[in-house]
Protein backbone atom coordinates (compact mmCIF):
# COMPACT_ATOMS: atom_id res chain seq x y z
CA UNK A 1 0.00 0.00 0.00
CA UNK A 2 1.30 3.43 -0.98
CA UNK A 3 0.31 6.36 1.27
CA UNK A 4 0.95 9.71 -0.43
CA UNK A 5 1.04 12.96 1.56
CA UNK A 6 -0.41 15.52 -0.89
CA UNK A 7 0.72 18.56 1.09
CA UNK A 8 2.27 21.08 -1.37
CA UNK A 9 2.31 18.53 -4.22
CA UNK A 10 1.19 19.54 -7.70
CA UNK A 11 -2.13 17.78 -8.24
CA UNK A 12 -1.66 16.69 -11.86
CA UNK A 13 1.75 15.15 -11.34
CA UNK A 14 0.71 13.38 -8.15
CA UNK A 15 -2.48 12.07 -9.78
CA UNK A 16 -0.59 10.72 -12.78
CA UNK A 17 1.69 8.73 -10.48
CA UNK A 18 -1.27 7.48 -8.40
CA UNK A 19 -3.18 6.42 -11.53
CA UNK A 20 -0.19 4.56 -12.92
CA UNK A 21 0.42 2.69 -9.66
CA UNK A 22 -3.31 1.86 -9.30
CA UNK A 23 -3.36 0.38 -12.81
CA UNK A 24 -0.44 -1.82 -11.79
CA UNK A 25 -2.51 -3.19 -8.89
CA UNK A 26 -1.19 -1.19 -5.94
CA UNK A 27 -3.48 0.23 -3.24
CA UNK A 28 -3.17 4.03 -3.14
CA UNK A 29 -4.14 6.27 -0.21
CA UNK A 30 -3.85 10.04 -0.63
CA UNK A 31 -3.89 11.99 2.66
CA UNK A 32 -4.03 15.79 3.15
CA UNK A 33 -5.93 16.08 -0.14
CA UNK A 34 -7.00 19.63 0.73
CA UNK A 35 -3.34 20.74 0.76
CA UNK A 36 -2.62 19.71 -2.85
CA UNK A 37 -2.11 22.58 -5.28
CA UNK A 38 -2.99 23.45 -8.86
CA UNK A 39 -0.51 25.71 -10.64
CA UNK A 40 -1.69 28.66 -12.66
CA UNK A 41 -3.43 31.97 -12.10
CA UNK A 42 -5.81 31.48 -9.16
CA UNK A 43 -8.56 33.68 -10.61
CA UNK A 44 -8.61 31.73 -13.90
CA UNK A 45 -8.63 28.37 -12.09
CA UNK A 46 -11.58 29.41 -9.90
CA UNK A 47 -13.46 30.65 -12.96
CA UNK A 48 -12.96 27.32 -14.74
CA UNK A 49 -14.09 25.26 -11.73
CA UNK A 50 -17.19 27.45 -11.31
CA UNK A 51 -17.99 27.02 -15.01
CA UNK A 52 -17.81 23.24 -14.67
CA UNK A 53 -20.00 23.26 -11.56
CA UNK A 54 -22.85 25.32 -13.03
CA UNK A 55 -22.86 23.54 -16.40
CA UNK A 56 -26.20 21.91 -17.18
CA UNK A 57 -29.45 21.70 -15.21
CA UNK A 58 -29.01 21.20 -11.46
CA UNK A 59 -31.11 18.04 -11.15
CA UNK A 60 -29.97 16.37 -14.37
CA UNK A 61 -26.22 16.93 -14.30
CA UNK A 62 -23.37 16.75 -15.06
CA UNK A 63 -22.55 16.59 -11.36
CA UNK A 64 -19.21 17.98 -10.23
CA UNK A 65 -17.68 17.38 -6.78
CA UNK A 66 -17.16 20.16 -4.23
CA UNK A 67 -15.25 18.53 -1.38
CA UNK A 68 -11.42 18.38 -1.56
CA UNK A 69 -11.10 14.59 -1.43
CA UNK A 70 -13.64 14.12 -4.21
CA UNK A 71 -11.99 16.79 -6.36
CA UNK A 72 -8.65 14.97 -6.05
CA UNK A 73 -10.23 11.58 -6.80
CA UNK A 74 -11.94 13.12 -9.85
CA UNK A 75 -8.54 14.22 -11.18
CA UNK A 76 -7.16 10.71 -10.67
CA UNK A 77 -10.24 9.30 -12.41
CA UNK A 78 -9.51 11.50 -15.41
CA UNK A 79 -6.16 9.75 -15.80
CA UNK A 80 -7.67 6.26 -15.76
CA UNK A 81 -9.72 4.39 -18.38
CA UNK A 82 -12.55 4.35 -15.81
CA UNK A 83 -15.23 3.17 -18.24
CA UNK A 84 -13.69 -0.26 -18.75
CA UNK A 85 -13.31 -2.97 -16.06
CA UNK A 86 -9.56 -2.55 -15.60
CA UNK A 87 -9.96 1.19 -14.97
CA UNK A 88 -12.91 0.70 -12.60
CA UNK A 89 -10.87 -1.73 -10.52
CA UNK A 90 -7.92 0.69 -10.47
CA UNK A 91 -10.16 3.57 -9.37
CA UNK A 92 -11.55 1.42 -6.55
CA UNK A 93 -7.97 1.01 -5.28
CA UNK A 94 -7.58 4.80 -4.85
CA UNK A 95 -8.86 6.46 -1.66
CA UNK A 96 -8.50 10.14 -0.73
CA UNK A 97 -8.74 11.72 2.72
CA UNK A 98 -8.89 15.21 4.20
CA UNK A 99 -6.17 15.35 6.84
CA UNK A 100 -4.44 12.21 8.08
CA UNK A 101 -6.76 9.49 9.46
CA UNK A 102 -5.81 7.74 12.71
CA UNK A 103 -5.00 4.49 10.90
CA UNK A 104 -2.22 6.22 8.90
CA UNK A 105 -0.71 8.36 11.69
CA UNK A 106 2.02 5.81 12.43
CA UNK A 107 2.61 4.83 8.79
CA UNK A 108 5.37 6.34 6.65
CA UNK A 109 3.89 8.97 4.33
CA UNK A 110 5.49 9.40 0.90
CA UNK A 111 6.15 12.82 -0.54
CA UNK A 112 8.01 13.66 -3.74
CA UNK A 113 10.45 16.56 -4.05
CA UNK A 114 10.15 16.77 -7.84
CA UNK A 115 6.37 17.30 -7.52
CA UNK A 116 6.62 19.90 -4.74
CA UNK A 117 5.33 23.37 -5.60
CA UNK A 118 7.95 25.01 -3.36
CA UNK A 119 10.61 24.01 -5.89
CA UNK A 120 9.02 26.08 -8.67
CA UNK A 121 8.27 29.81 -8.96
CA UNK A 122 4.76 29.15 -10.33
CA UNK A 123 1.59 30.76 -9.00
CA UNK A 124 -0.80 28.27 -7.46
CA UNK A 125 -4.03 27.73 -5.54
CA UNK A 126 -4.82 25.04 -3.00
CA UNK A 127 -7.67 22.56 -3.44
CA UNK A 128 -9.06 23.76 -0.09
CA UNK A 129 -9.62 27.26 -1.50
CA UNK A 130 -11.30 25.87 -4.61
CA UNK A 131 -13.63 23.77 -2.46
CA UNK A 132 -14.60 26.80 -0.38
CA UNK A 133 -15.36 28.74 -3.55
CA UNK A 134 -17.54 25.87 -4.84
CA UNK A 135 -19.55 25.84 -1.61
CA UNK A 136 -18.03 22.99 0.41
CA UNK A 137 -17.82 23.33 4.17
CA UNK A 138 -14.08 23.02 4.70
CA UNK A 139 -12.26 24.03 7.87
Amino acid sequence: MMIIDAKDLILGRMSALAAKKALLGEEIRIVNAEQAVITGKPKEILTEYNRRRIMGPALIGPFFPRTPERLVKRVVRGMLPYKNPRGKEALARVKCYVGVPEEFKKEKLLTFDDMNVNNSPAKFIRIKEISKQLGAKVE
